[in-house]
């Protein structure tokens, strides 16, 4: 066995600083400090001695002593049947007499690592009504008060602290064809301030030349109630709801809740919550005239509606 080039004595080196120690009670600090080793080094070397003499001097190999184990092809079949059958990697590993390690690592790379795998994912469907106003999406997103910097941007929250502020509510409406938005801060979201939403939000798309035809909603308690479908039956609206537990359904408007938080809520430092209200309304004219879509080809809502109309 060779000698590590960088090794600071040889074995018989090491031998030799071991025997002044045992021999002659030098002590392994003067010794080390005497050869340009360290005392942990020393005394790495007098615990193989002991153990093994000269020959445990010599330097060892750095490659695994031992070799990582796999399963065989009847064990890797069974074992992928039983998981397919749910079973645990525990259980598969007591039936196969394998270690639990191995199978773990077998089956994760065989992707079946965790059991939701064994399900397909559903899959996406993707949807966009022809004209504007043929689907609104409506929603809430609820945002705190606050009277100095907070946490998100100190990274501290011992600093910033606005407690007792209270929260506030941002209900957003986007039409499903152009990703044309409208958004208003209130304070909270119960009926009287969600069916007053809706109407201006309507009357606001009517302004920009869009006639609303139906409102999709999640299955908050506003948007189950009466006062809710009176107000979409009088401004001539159809009320629809995603299913429970969907909210992919209803994706368009949360995902404009995401880019909102991202691109105006947390993208500054406002001092405080009014201010950051302040800069809401030249936010989405930044975001209806300038900001492009993916979804829409990389045009802008606002150039969307144009060619819409230019098509109709």
């Amino acid at each position: 066995m060779h000698t590590h080039p960088n090794a600071r004595l040889t074995p018989l080196g090491r031998e030799r600083l071991l025997r002044r120690h045992i021999d002659h009670g030098e002590t392994l600090a003067f010794l080390a400090a005497q050869s340009g080793i360290s005392v942990r080094t020393a005394y790495k070397w007098l615990a193989r001695y002991r153990s093994g003499g000269a020959p445990a001097l010599v330097d060892r190999r750095s490659v695994r002593r031992t070799q990582r184990q796999t399963l065989d092809p009847l064990q890797l079949q069974r074992a992928v049947d039983l998981r397919h059958e749910r079973c645990t990697l525990r259980r598969i590993a007591r039936v196969l007499a394998a270690p639990l390690s191995t199978v773990g690592r077998v089956l994760k790379a065989l992707g079946l690592g965790r059991l939701k795998n064994l399900q397909p994912a559903e899959p996406v469907r993707r949807y966009q009504w022809a004209q504007p106003g043929d689907m609104i999406h409506v929603d809430t997103k609820q945002l705190a008060r606050f009277e100095r910097v907070g946490h998100r941007i100190t990274g501290d929250r011992r600093l910033g602290c606005s407690r007792g502020a209270g929260y506030e509510k941002a209900h957003v409406a986007i039409d499903d064809a152009t990703r044309l938005a409208y958004v208003e801060v209130l304070p909270d979201e119960k009926q009287a301030t969600t069916v007053g939403f809706l109407l201006r939000a309507v009357a606001w798309f009517d302004g920009q030349g869009i006639s609303c035809k139906r409102i999709l909603s999640d299955n908050g308690s506003a948007y189950r109630s009466k006062p809710w479908r009176e107000a979409c039956s009088a401004l001539g609206l159809t009320p629809k709801r995603t299913r429970p537990y969907t909210p992919r359904t209803n994706g368009k408007a949360e995902r404009f809740i995401k880019t909102l938080l991202a691109e105006w809520a947390y993208s500054m430092a406002f001092q405080t919550s009014a201010e950051r209200n302040h800069w809401l309304p030249r936010y989405l004219a930044i975001y209806s005239g300038r900001r492009c879509h993916m979804a829409l080809a990389g045009r802008t809502p606002i150039q969307q509606l144009g060619l819409l109309r230019a098509t109709e």
